[in-house]
């Protein structure tokens, strides 16, 4: 019920049940005067599903009955079908206005989580952003502001590339698997200034349009500087090739799976897991599993 939604809105209660009474005379009297030609009982479906949104189901249930009787009592049908029709009647309209009923009440609530996720996120003292598919900020909260510090003092609409280049990579407009994964990565402010930033994110689709959703924290002071210069280094390294073990391994990892979980979905050994990733970490140069989710991202998405 795209854009219909207004006439539910809980300040519409007096008016839409009033209109829905109305309504109910207005074909009642109608279907009495028009009685020897022919019946107007289908409408009283709308009188139901417009007071639907506002009464409990018991009400709901006695409405339909109570359309159904006035529907059989001006009826000019045979009637020695008179029960058979009125059990249909009561059964169609009743079960029209508790589907309309139901409709609405997932509705709204599933209006009010999203508003309640929304204050979350805009309350929230970590730096919280969604990207779109062509890798702009769609949503950002206020911590996620004065972080990156952009020009304009506005960070929805913006690219994400200008300020964490390594998130931009994550995005995965083709088909595949969705991920969470977290990464060590260089961030840029608009005001110039870089900092080595921890990110927490993961692909998710709405409808059939892939996003990323992402938490960012500035760890600039957490690193040492030759921790900083070796992940200056890693970026100008070229990939080295991995066996179809280590890249089956280094998939999983990106996707956020644990060491249980692909040693499950690949069936070998938790051991064998870690060795695959000492392996890894080895050819790629990193120590920690964020870094090597970095060198993922930036050297094998193509493959992943």
């Amino acid at each position: 019920m795209p854009h219909l939604e207004i006439i539910w809105d809980r300040r519409n209660r007096t008016g839409v049940l009033l209109a829905s009474a109305i309504l109910v005379v207005a074909i009642a009297t109608v279907d009495w005067w028009t009685k020897p030609y022919f019946s107007l009982g289908f409408l009283y479906l709308f009188p139901i599903m417009l007071a639907a949104g506002f009464l409990p189901r018991w009400a709901i249930v006695l409405f339909g009955l109570s359309c159904a009787l006035l529907s059989e009592r001006f009826s000019n049908l045979d009637p020695a079908d008179a029960n058979i029709r009125l059990g249909f009647e009561a059964l169609a309209l009743c079960g029209c206005g508790l589907l309309t009923s139901e409709v609405l009440r997932n509705q709204h609530l599933s209006q009010e989580a999203q508003e309640r996720t929304r204050i979350l996120v805009e309350t929230s003292p970590a730096a919280i952003l969604t990207i779109n598919e062509g890798g702009l900020i769609e949503l950002a909260n206020h911590a996620a502001t004065e972080l990156l510090a952009p020009r304009d003092g506005r960070l929805i609409g913006e690219p994400i590339a200008a300020f964490l280049p390594e998130l931009h990579r994550a995005l995965r407009p083709e088909e595949g698997p969705q991920f969470r994964a977290t990464m060590q990565c260089r961030g840029h402010r608009g005001n110039g200034e870089s900092f080595l930033a921890e990110v927490w994110f993961s692909s998710y689709k709405e409808g059939t349009t892939p996003k990323l959703a992402a938490i960012i924290a500035d760890v600039s002071e957490e690193q040492t500087v030759p921790a900083e210069t070796s992940s200056a280094h890693l970026d100008q390294k070229e990939r080295p090739s991995l066996n179809s073990r280590e890249m089956d391994v280094l998939r999983l990892v990106v996707q956020g799976s644990s060491n249980k979980e692909i040693a499950s979905r690949m069936n070998i050994s938790e051991s064998a897991v870690k060795n695959t990733l000492q392996q890894l970490f080895g050819k790629t140069e990193v120590r920690t599993r964020s870094q090597l989710v970095r060198v993922a991202l930036e050297r094998y998405r193509d493959l992943i």
